[in-house]
């Protein structure tokens, strides 16, 4: 797949054992962004997927999801990491491949019964996407669907996405190691 081929994978980052996928090359070549922006866009253009506003999970997340956001007409909430955003937050603490992290999303960021799509660059554990959701959650938000350019399975976090009950949809995946 075109997307896929543009992926650079780099070995023992950020730790030894750790098979990087690093989306940067796939977002500096304009055939490859592009290809990315559209495909997600021809899936959500449609009304098959309800949602409000999309929300996207820093970094890489917030280049895909405000060109998606753009796209699809769609306003666009950042999650950021911890002490980044200024006015009062809501913040959930998770567990990565490599360690633990802490986002935040501003607390007046979404009213009650908003309908989100989450984008974020990579599905690997899915510790982020479930902060992402357990954020959204709290405030009183629901997550249509969480949307990943890549899909790591071997590590879990595609099951564990969907025994939580979560939709998601990715674009590629790295098998494996």
């Amino acid at each position: 797949m075109p997307i896929k081929s543009r992926i650079r994978t780099i070995p023992d980052h950020p730790q030894k054992g750790i098979m990087f996928r690093d989306i940067t090359t796939l977002i500096k070549d304009p055939v490859g962004f592009r290809l990315v922006i559209d495909n997600l866009t021809q899936r959500y253009i449609t009304d098959e997927i309800d949602f409000d506003v999309i929300i996207g999970i820093e970094a890489r997340g917030f280049i895909i999801g405000g060109a998606l956001s753009y796209t699809l007409g769609k306003g666009f909430i950042p999650i950021r990491k911890v002490g980044k955003l200024p006015a009062e937050v809501v913040s959930h603490e998770y567990e990565l491949e490599y360690g633990t992290d802490t986002v935040e999303m501003h607390k007046d960021a979404i009213a009650d019964g908003t309908k989100v799509l989450i984008v974020d660059d990579l599905l690997a554990t899915g510790g982020t996407a479930m902060a992402a959701a357990a954020l959204i959650e709290k405030l009183g938000g629901k997550v249509s669907e969480m949307a990943f350019v890549v899909n790591l399975p071997d590590v879990g976090g595609a099951k564990k996405l969907k025994e939580s009950g979560y939709n998601f949809y990715c674009l590629t995946e790295f098998e494996g190691d």
